[in-house]
């Protein structure tokens, strides 16, 4: 367990790189621009962020984002150096709150004249936030018990179109949907408490379908209904889904933000799935931004239970190690015993279909994971429950170790997928 609060930069700099260090350092904690009397030296020895660690990398001719004209003194050919650099701060800077740990670790160090490049990678957090925050209620095994799905991928699906529908034509979709064998379906992240199909009107349909065939059938199909509001309003939309028998809500993390995803855990009686929309506006630039390993730790310590993390081959422009990282970062315990380890679901998502299953299995390692598949059900040949079917049997080919191929001679749900979506 780290004794101070740690975090891990990828950084560019034309300046010494140990004087853009502690630059940071100076910033992120006691110091400004020149030295002042009340910053005395035992002030400093107690709050000054530390540099830790400086590992020095490549260089570069060109900045990589844009800076202001250096000094004449920099020469007309300046060199842009490139480090990983380690900083630590006191717990007491803080103290154990995220909305404050956000400010110290991804404040006002992208704004630096010093830097042509900053990224946060890692973050390393002292015991008292383990005990100052609830983490996961449910997190992969209380998923699997209301989900009723004890082993293998939870198969799910988003509600498309994402807005337009009424909540009568949301029902009747999840109707299909169920009958055909879905363990998860969620709102899109669009889709929230519209004039157009309002959250109170759209659980009251979309709960007389599920819990109708929970009777018929014994299996719930777990609805992850997009509650994402005022922080007041989420409360109240959560207490409708929870009375009406709902088993998950949703929240935009991006959008409520770590104070009121730690709200919405405190009260929450089902698992919280976490939409990352907005992602790509901290990621997409190598050259500023977040990494998702530091990313996803702060809402996991806030409380979500699922966490998106894109899928191999997906729409978007996430590469595939990236994506994979990300979902086993989710996995990977934040403590040491006996704090709580905070693992969730990853959710993979984006152009999903069955032909991405063995692919994404040999690559994470285990079937923990929400698998979710719009065209890659809904286009499937044979229906919904034709693609439903794909999907089971895509897993089920793979964790036995049988070849797509091989398994889909006599399984044509599985033959059809890879008619139907292999490029």
């Amino acid at each position: 367990m780290a004794e101070r609060i740690r975090a891990t930069y990828w950084i560019e700099t034309p300046y010494p790189i140990q004087v853009a260090a502690e630059v940071m350092a100076g910033e992120q904690s006691s110091g400004t621009f020149t030295r002042l009397a009340a910053e005395t030296d035992e002030l400093r020895l107690a709050h000054c962020a530390r540099v830790e660690s400086i590992v020095e990398l490549d260089s570069t001719l060109e900045p990589s984002l844009p800076m202001r004209p250096l000094p004449a003194s920099f020469g007309s050919k300046p060199v842009y150096r490139r480090a990983r650099v380690e900083l630590s701060w006191p717990i007491a800077n803080m103290g154990p709150s995220l909305p404050n740990l956000l400010a110290t670790v991804a404040g006002n160090l992208f704004e630096l004249k010093e830097f042509s490049g900053l990224k946060l990678l890692d973050i390393q957090l002292t015991s008292e936030f383990a005990q100052a925050y609830r983490g996961p209620a449910f997190g992969i095994g209380g998923t699997r018990v209301l989900a009723g799905v004890n082993q293998g991928p939870l198969i799910g699906t988003i509600i498309k179109p994402s807005v337009g529908l009424s909540p009568a034509a949301t029902a009747a979709m999840v109707k299909d949907l169920v009958a055909g064998g879905i363990d998860f379906i969620k709102d899109d992240e669009l889709q929230a408490n519209g004039p157009h199909n309002p959250l109170t009107a759209r659980v009251d349909a979309v709960m007389q379908v599920i819990n109708e065939h929970a009777e018929r059938t014994g299996k719930k199909v777990m609805y992850a209904f997009n509650i994402t509001d005022e922080i007041d309003e989420m409360q109240r939309h959560h207490d409708y889904v929870v009375s009406a028998g709902g088993t998950c809500v949703m929240a935009t993390l991006n959008s409520v933000g770590l104070p009121g995803l730690a709200k919405l855990r405190q009260y929450s009686a089902v698992p919280i799935h976490g939409h990352r929309a907005g992602w790509g506006l901290y990621s997409r630039s190598p050259f500023i931004g977040f990494s998702y390993v530091a990313y996803q730790k702060l809402w996991r310590l806030a409380g979500v239970d699922h966490l998106h993390v894109n899928g191999l081959r997906n729409k978007f422009s996430e590469a595939d190690d990236s994506v994979i990282v990300s979902a086993k970062t989710c996995q990977t315990p934040m403590f040491d015993a006996p704090h709580n380890g905070c693992t969730i679901m990853p959710v993979f998502s984006s152009a999903q279909s069955a032909e991405q299953v063995a692919d994404t299995y040999a690559a994470l390692g285990n079937t923990d994971l929400i698998y979710c598949c719009g065209g890659g059900i809904m286009a499937h040949p044979g229906g919904i429950q034709g693609g439903v079917s794909s999907l089971r049997q895509a897993w089920d080919a793979t964790v036995q170790g049988i070849a797509l191929e091989t398994y889909a001679k006599e399984h044509p749900a599985l033959a059809d997928a890879i008619k139907a979506f292999r490029s």
